[in-house]
């Protein structure tokens, strides 16, 4: 074996690349957040953008979710109802036991005015009401949430009522809950209902308004904090999913049976900001370097601290005989963080280059080639690398080591 002589100028600047390798690597590993534990017997936490699970314990057990049902019975009135429909209270409804607005039999109160009481108050004579309303029967409005949830993709949840009264075979996941949630903060009715602190409503018994105060503590006692429900019977215990906003992120948290959902919560929500702050992969209208091409939608997600070093994308062109391609889609970006895909986004032509195109433009490829348009840093700095030593040892580079 050949050896090589260095001058102690070349020994410096090995040690200082070297130095730069190791720290590199130690950068790009994936730094495991800190440890989180809470007093729940099901635990998630979700970022609502994304839809990324940031943390879960015991996250896919069914369990019993007291009135946490009522993010599904108002998600699907608000979806399949008219908010200004006046809903007529049933004896059915107005009988209804456990948490209540106090609706008396014959009463009217708008959908919108319901879902307050719903959501604030937690008044099951309300969810049975909407049901009624809604569905045509409280068992005809459990057969669409049940529709919802499989749409979804919630496969460890099962409804058998709207209110989250115990009965056999109601249940879900703090997993499903979480994505339950993400899913229904996406929709501004419901989210500014579960925000809300105090909500008044005509009375049509008494010469004064009905005023409803949320109770959801979490309103007023964490900064940022706009939603979600509470939730308890003696089967199922403490329930809560709470959401908070901060720096523009809304992340929701979800606990079942915890007998110290407060602290929890906070606990989880401030882990949760503080860990996965919300970064931008892309923005819509980013050009794409060597394609006539930009970013059709804008992509964010949560990075724990490392991942973003491993962010890379793999671009699909579409061919040009597919109904996509006719509509102005030329193709789509598919992002990973290492192997795990964390999402896509399409490409157009940019609106300043729509020029008329030749019917198969030289750059058109199948849906099937694909090819990288953004390396992993390693990668880059790899090459870089390379280089620095090529030139250090005259040409030998690694090689001549």
């Amino acid at each position: 074996m050949r050896l090589v002589r260095l001058s102690i100028r070349q020994l410096g600047v090995l040690a200082i690349v070297c130095c730069i390798l190791f720290g590199a690597l130690t950068l790009t590993a994936t730094a495991a957040p800190n440890p989180i534990s809470t007093h729940a017997k099901g635990v998630a936490l979700i970022d609502v953008e994304s839809g990324r699970l940031l943390y879960s314990s015991n996250g896919d057990k069914p369990m019993k979710i007291a009135s946490l049902t009522k993010i599904m019975t108002a998600i699907v009135a608000i979806e399949h109802g008219k908010l200004s429909d006046m809903v007529k209270t049933s004896i059915r409804a107005a009988g209804r036991e456990g948490s209540s607005i106090y609706l008396k039999k014959g009463e009217e109160m708008s959908l919108q005015n319901m879902l307050y009481g719903l959501m604030l108050r937690s008044g099951n004579d309300a969810a049975t009401a909407i049901a009624e309303h809604v569905g045509g029967s409280e068992e005809g409005f459990v057969h669409m949430m049940n529709e919802k949830a499989q749409m979804l993709g919630l496969t460890n949840t099962q409804f058998m009522n709207p209110h989250g009264l115990d009965v056999p075979g109601h249940y879900s996941s703090a997993n499903d809950l979480a994505k339950l949630t993400a899913y229904a903060l996406k929709n501004p009715t419901f989210k500014e209902i579960v925000k809300t602190k105090v909500k008044k409503a005509p009375n049509p018994n008494d010469p004064w308004d009905y005023s409803w105060t949320n109770k959801n503590r979490m309103l007023t006692m964490y900064e940022g904090a706009d939603g979600v429900k509470t939730g308890y019977t003696k089967q199922a215990f403490r329930c809560l999913v709470s959401s908070a906003t901060r720096n523009g992120q809304q992340l929701a948290a979800v606990t079942i049976n915890d007998g110290d959902d407060w602290l929890d919560h906070q606990n989880l929500l401030t882990w949760g900001f503080s860990n996965f702050p919300l970064s931008e992969v892309t923005h819509k209208g980013q050009p794409l370097n060597g394609y006539p091409l930009a970013v059709g939608r804008s992509l964010l997600y949560p990075f724990a601290e490392g991942e973003k070093e491993q962010l890379r994308s793999k671009l699909t062109l579409l061919d040009v005989q597919t109904t996509a391609y006719s509509l102005g889609e030329r193709g789509y970006l598919e992002w990973f963080i290492g192997e795990t895909k964390i999402g896509t986004t399409p490409v157009y032509e940019p609106l300043s280059s729509r020029i008329t195109l030749p019917e198969h433009p030289a750059w058109a490829m199948p849906t099937h080639s694909a090819l990288q348009v953004a390396k992993p840093w390693s990668s880059s700095f790899r090459s870089a690398l390379m280089l620095t030593l090529s030139t250090l040892f005259g040409g030998k580079g690694a090689a001549g080591w």
